[in-house]
């Protein structure tokens, strides 16, 4: 814990020091005449700072912090604009339960004074449409109970994007030093519903013919999973002694191993998981919203009992009307699942042949609906090291890979689902770089959407990280052009002129390549891992993988 004099600061200066002392190491936004005064204190702090080009990159590096490391990503941004600018960055932090706080400047008065600099009708309306909450801070001791409630609460409660802003005048005036610690911090309990009684779910798994289990995001514990070996991942010992299959969200990939007989994989939005999960007499699902971007259809396909687990009671009372529920953090309500259960692996009630069956007709239809790209994702993961975390963005390359690159850790691939923007990944990535310094991180991103944060590539360069980005170029928007045609539309709008990817990284101080078969492929993965800066590794349909 950080030590805090008891002078007289700024209350910009405090609120980084305060930060700091709640294990802040690492703040991304970008200066302005209007939240200057939160400068004054990062760096007497020991915070770094990274610079962003745009207030969209700095909220996604927070968020792709968060996510690498378990700590909340923190951004400061100014008024008006840089408000609106983070806005997507927020929004999508609220839809996958991500930890991001955004400190704001805001204007002193904007009713009576109008025209002022960078004005809004509703600054913090604009943010409470895309957060948990977003509040204003009249005086020192408000803001410092604001941020401590956003730590106690992204601690204790689902985690999700938080908005605080100060007006300008507020933050240059001096204020005695925050609280040094925050409420809550020594509560062992999390907050969290754990279940007293199963309610004789475990005596219902031993009873049911083919049970099935469906493993959500809410099981993967953002930073934690770097520390775990396969064997300490509770759900792969609760599959062993139930015998049930099991499939994982995309958000729950690595969960079950890619050798696990009874398990499906990331499979759940093919249509035929519909008639799969149909067969099961009990289906519990534990952790997973269940959501449009998990099925990609309206009904999950339950004809047997349906169990929901989720620390978000919303979740509990949804369309999909399960019969019975748990209110419960879901890694504490499958380790009580698991001390009920007998020790020893149970017979499979699947055929663990069908699974294998069904497993290889999802990744042929896969292959057919976007040709080569699962070949492509065969060579990459390949020489792939076991701790690289993947940041992925929309993009044809990324939807194929989140079903075919079987991941052996949950926690290691990180894709914008729910509120799916464009321009995630890069800013993202260096984000989770950050977070794990000498640990390698991976970009992969599309033509078109790697162009909406294209210009983060400076920030990267400048903290020497060595990125390997992986450029899908389709030269298109390939998957809206698709559409179009399945629609029985003229595709329109879909082709857009292209820069040359490799100059315009090497532009910005990266090295960038453009191999054109699989080992040269493989070999400059290997080396960008090992550079000094970020590498740009440009693919297209056209590459060679025999």
């Amino acid at each position: 814990m950080v030590a805090l004099d008891q002078e007289m600061r700024p209350l910009g200066a405090q609120i980084s020091h305060m930060l700091k002392a709640r294990g802040v190491d690492v703040i991304f936004g970008i200066p302005g005449v209007h939240n200057v005064e939160m400068y004054r204190g990062i760096e007497e702090a020991g915070i770094t700072h990274v610079l962003a080009r745009h207030e969209q990159g700095a909220g996604f590096m927070a968020d792709g912090y968060a996510r690498a490391c378990g700590k909340p990503g923190v951004a400061y941004v100014i008024t008006g604009p840089g408000v609106c600018n983070i806005l997507t960055p927020l929004g999508q932090a609220y839809s996958d339960s991500v930890s991001v706080l955004t400190l704001a400047s805001c204007l002193d008065e904007h009713v009576g004074h109008r025209g002022q600099l960078h004005q809004m009708r509703d600054q913090r309306g604009a943010a409470s449409s895309v957060c948990d909450w977003a509040e204003e801070a009249r005086t020192a001791r408000a803001a410092y109970d604001l941020i401590d409630r956003a730590f106690v609460e992204f601690k204790h409660k689902r985690q999700r994007s938080k908005y605080l802003q100060v007006p300008i005048g507020l933050l240059g005036s001096l204020a005695e030093q925050g609280p040094e610690k925050a409420a809550g911090d020594h509560a062992s309990s999390g907050g969290q519903q754990v279940p007293v009684s199963l309610g004789g779910l475990d005596q219902m798994l031993a009873d049911a013919q083919k049970p099935m289990f469906v493993f959500g995001g809410g099981l993967v514990q953002n930073g934690a999973p770097a520390d775990l070996t396969p064997i300490e991942i509770p759900v792969r010992d609760l599959v062993r002694r139930s015998g049930a299959a099991a499939f994982m969200t995309y958000a729950g990939c690595g969960l079950l191993s890619a050798e696990e007989p009874l398990s499906f994989g990331t499979y759940l939005g093919r249509a035929e998981s519909k008639r799969i999960i149909g067969e099961a007499d009990l289906v519990v699902v534990v952790g997973s919203e269940l959501s449009e971007c998990d099925l990609w259809r309206d009904e999950l396909g339950h004809k047997g009992t349906l169990v929901r687990v989720d620390i978000d009671a919303e979740v509990l009372a949804d369309r999909h009307r399960a019969e019975i529920t748990f209110h419960s953090d879901a890694r504490a309500f499958v380790e009580a699942l698991l001390a009920a259960l007998p020790a020893e692996t149970a017979e499979p009630r699947w055929n663990t042949d069908d699974v294998a069956g069904a497993k290889k007709r999802f990744r042929a239809e896969t292959d057919a609906e976007r040709p080569g790209i699962a070949e492509i994702c065969d060579v990459l993961s390949e020489v792939m090291p076991d701790d690289a975390m993947i940041y992925s963005d929309m993009t044809q390359f990324a939807y194929v890979a989140k079903e075919v690159w079987d991941m052996e850790r949950p926690g290691f691939w990180h894709h914008p689902s729910g509120f799916g923007t464009l321009g995630y990944a890069l800013p993202a990535s260096i984000g989770g770089a950050m977070a794990r310094p000498g640990k390698p991180t991976v970009c992969i991103a599309g033509d078109y959407g790697f162009q909406y944060t294209v210009q983060e590539l400076g920030a990267a360069v400048e903290m020497k990280l060595p990125i390997p980005i992986l450029l899908w170029d389709n030269h298109k928007l390939k998957e809206i052009e698709d559409s179009m045609v399945s629609s029985q539309i003229a595709p329109n709008a879909v082709v857009a002129m292209n820069p040359d990817f490799c100059k315009l990284a090497e532009s910005y101080g990266c090295l960038a390549t453009d191999p054109k078969t699989a080992a040269e492929l493989e070999a400059a993965l290997t080396q960008a891992f090992d550079a000094d800066r970020p590498t740009l590794i440009r693919m297209t349909a056209a590459l060679s993988t025999s």
